[in-house]
């Protein structure tokens, strides 16, 4: 009996001293049970024609001894709306306590899952069954993230963080500059990442319980009409075979400006997946961070100003021949006859910093490299992670020298999203402020 007493307080001493943490991890799948639209690519003219593998919300509640939570929900689509961004989260708060700046919510930016409506809605010319079918794939989508929640919450058990950092090649900088300006192609010059940061969560038995990893590159390896993850599907698929008892999970970085190379088929997908989940296994196999407490947290919503435009040029868009024109300056006119705001974009950013260890700055939108640069130029004694795609994915975020430049990311894709466009010049100066807001809360230095 006094062996068992003493096993007993033992463990509990070694779960007080090393157990700093709580973490539970949980998913729902989000594939769609029947033929959907699929997003991302304007030219695509009809709906999915089957499944290559299962999209999945997964979420990884963290929470320190004293009761600071992180709650990381990462989602295989193109990215949050508003609306199902607002209204996950204003349900995740008041069912667990929680403050906003402790849910950051992530997509992959697949372009091979459903539409997410109304966002891109410029792009389509939905039916009233296809726009049924996405308005209750929309409600199931916010279900699944705030079901996703719950359940990692249900799962928390002690828990010990670590961290480490692999490389995977294949991302290549797209902005090409040519004689009629600046075109998706590849600028062997342009600036990348290729870090692969990897974060391991395991219980105190040993049991790894998830794996959240990052990379920074489009996930536009192929244009099926097959439901995937594309690349990042591909990748948490093997890092699941590496770890069978562990929770995969991809973040999406600041990859608007990267695609990979090369791309072009599933099959190529499949390739850059077992890439990235290789460098995943080398970073766990190699020296690993512990990572300790406090878990600290910030967010913020910045107003971010578009150059004022005529309304006489979106009068000669709608008599135009570009039917996207037509159909983005049809909104324009609309919200200007309404007498609605359209000249500014609310941004949200946001931090979590696991005390001086590790940090994700996490990022609103399709946001260029520049802007991780420019983040980790900032906060040099940061071991940081910036995400973009996080909260909604409403447009392109360009930095000064991209709006500069000009090409699709800061000018053309603006149609596609239905937004004026292009921001002020002073875009990039509103994201820092706002991101040196956020770090500065979270007790980062400059």
């Amino acid at each position: 009996m006094k062996k068992c007493s003493v096993l007993v307080f033992c463990l509990v001493l070694f779960t007080s001293v090393n157990g700093q943490f709580r973490a539970g991890v949980a998913r729902k799948s989000i594939t769609p049970d029947t033929p959907m639209w699929l997003s991302g690519y304007a030219s695509r003219t009809q709906p999915s024609t089957g499944v290559q593998h299962d999209i999945w919300v997964k979420a990884l509640a963290i929470e320190d001894n004293n009761k600071n939570r992180i709650v990381i929900v990462t989602t295989d689509i193109l990215g949050l709306s508003h609306d199902i961004s607002e209204e996950a989260a204003r349900r995740v708060i008041k069912a667990h306590g929680m403050e906003r700046s402790q849910l950051l919510m992530n997509s992959s930016h697949t372009h091979s899952a459903p539409v997410i409506w109304p966002a891109l809605s410029v792009i389509f010319d939905l039916n009233q069954a296809d726009q049924q079918a996405a308005m209750r794939y929309a409600e199931k989508l916010t279900d699944s993230i705030v079901e996703a929640v719950a359940l990692s919450f249900a799962d928390m058990v002690p828990a010990q963080l670590s961290y480490g950092r692999g490389e995977a090649g294949f991302s290549v900088n797209r902005r090409e500059a040519t004689d009629k300006g600046v075109v998706i192609g590849i600028n062997a010059e342009g600036p990348v990442d290729h870090s692969v940061p990897v974060l391991k969560v395991t219980d105190m038995t040993g049991k790894v319980k998830a794996i959240l990893f990052g990379y920074t590159c489009h996930n536009t390896t192929s244009r099926t009409y097959l439901i995937n993850g594309d690349y990042s599907g591909f990748a948490q698929l093997e890092v699941e075979k590496m770890y069978p008892d562990a929770t995969a999970m991809y973040i999406a970085g600041c990859g608007a400006d990267q695609n990979p190379n090369p791309r072009g088929t599933l099959e190529l997908a499949a390739e850059h997946g077992k890439t990235l989940a290789d460098a995943v296994g080398k970073a766990l196999n190699g020296e690993l961070i512990t990572l300790r407490p406090p878990v600290r947290t910030s967010y913020t919503v910045t107003d971010l100003h578009f150059k004022p435009v005529d309304p006489a040029v979106y009068r000669n868009e709608m008599t135009g021949s570009d039917i996207y024109m037509q159909r983005r300056a049809r909104l324009i006119l609309e919200a200007y006859n309404k007498g609605w705001d359209m000249s500014t974009y609310k941004y949200p950013v946001q931090a979590v910093r696991f005390n001086k260890d590790f940090t994700i700055l996490g990022l609103t939108g399709e946001v260029v490299i520049d802007y991780a640069i420019a983040a980790r130029k900032r906060f040099p004694g940061e071991n940081m992670f910036v995400a973009g795609y996080c909260t909604e994915v409403q447009c392109y975020i360009p930095s000064k020298r991209i709006l500069s430049e000009g090409g699709y990311e800061p000018e053309s894709s603006m149609i596609y999203y239905g937004f004026p466009g292009p921001f002020s010049e002073n875009v990039e100066e509103k994201v820092m402020d706002a991101v040196t807001l956020v770090m500065k809360r979270t007790g980062a230095k400059r």
